[in-house]
């Protein structure tokens, strides 16, 4: 009987991408299901029943889900962050998790950017504003998407400094930055901070009072990571306090009415926009598909991210 697969987007991926899955997938004698806009959770553990494989974007694999799903081996999160799998729950049911690191990484550094040259000009109102150029920025994870705001830095002329517990300072240097050694020296030394942390139990609301006011006077903080990183309630005492320092974020934070009186040292998208791109949404896909094939194959599991 043919594995079948099943791709869920509740925001589905462009007609190109879900082709080219198709042709991946099919050309293993597998079968292809595509769920998109589906609205609710329960069509979506309707669907799931008699899955092999499962691709993903920002959908929610609950516990429910991942039960509901008996023959499910393994479900790919088509992009960087896993935060919205249930990674204790395909552990219990024996599935293998993953996700697709690098494929929106250039797409996210590109956002950060426009964002941060969006802020320094003031929004385009025709009022003076800075230029980048010979800015330190520091770098919060040095991994794909890190490393590609290194890149473009290193084109705007800033000076790109980078802290990452995870990698010694050759791997950084050899990556293209400073290394710094702790957050907060990273944080008392750069006018921009690009966040690129994930979301865990470690790093949930760790950006916060102690560490920002560390910022030089106009420091800038720029989120494309996760807003739960960040410890919203005393990032407004801040902001508060210092009428200098500004925030960008990919996603509004769930005080944002309280930052209306900030006005013009703030900016939210309407909603994330990190790998909104054509590119990264052909990529991330792609390499879901190829990524199933491969651990169905050869048994590869080489970005499995639970236990």
């Amino acid at each position: 009987m043919a594995k079948k697969v099943l791709i869920a987007t509740d925001k589905p991926f462009a007609a190109v991408a879900v082709n080219g899955i198709r042709e991946i997938v099919e050309s293993q004698g597998y079968e292809l299901v595509v769920l998109e806009k589906y609205g609710t959770q329960e069509a979506l553990i309707d669907a799931v029943a008699d899955v092999d494989a499962m691709i993903i974007r920002s959908d929610k694999a609950t516990k429910e889900v991942i039960e509901a799903a008996k023959n499910l081996k393994v479900i790919v999160r088509a992009g960087a962050g896993y935060d919205n799998i249930d990674l204790q729950a395909c552990t219990d049911s024996g599935v293998v998790a993953m996700n697709t690191p690098g494929q929106n990484s250039n797409a996210v550094a590109e956002l950060a950017f426009g964002m941060m040259v969006y802020m320094a000009r003031n929004f385009y109102n025709g009022k003076s504003g800075h230029e980048l150029k010979g800015r330190k920025i520091g770098v919060h994870a040095y991994g794909n998407v890190g490393q590609n705001v290194g890149r473009i830095a290193k084109g705007f002329g800033m000076e790109v400094y980078a802290f990452d517990p995870f990698m010694t300072d050759e791997q950084i240097k050899a990556a293209g930055a400073i290394p710094m050694h702790s957050a907060e020296e990273m944080y008392s030394t750069c006018d921009y901070i690009s966040l690129h942390i994930p979301a865990t139990e470690k790093t949930k609301k760790s950006i916060n009072y102690e560490l920002l006011s560390r910022m030089p006077k106009g420091g800038v903080l720029v989120n494309t990571a996760r807003k739960e990183v960040i410890n919203e309630a005393e990032l407004v005492k801040l902001m508060a306090e210092r009428s200098d320092f500004k925030y960008i974020a990919d996603i509004a934070p769930d005080n944002a009415a309280e930052f209306a009186p900030f006005e013009g040292r703030y900016f939210f998208t309407p909603k994330k926009m990190g790998a909104q791109t054509e590119e990264a949404n052909v990529n991330a896909g792609l390499a879901a598909a190829r990524q199933i094939v491969a651990f169905f194959e050869n048994g590869d599991c080489k970005f499995k991210v639970n236990k």
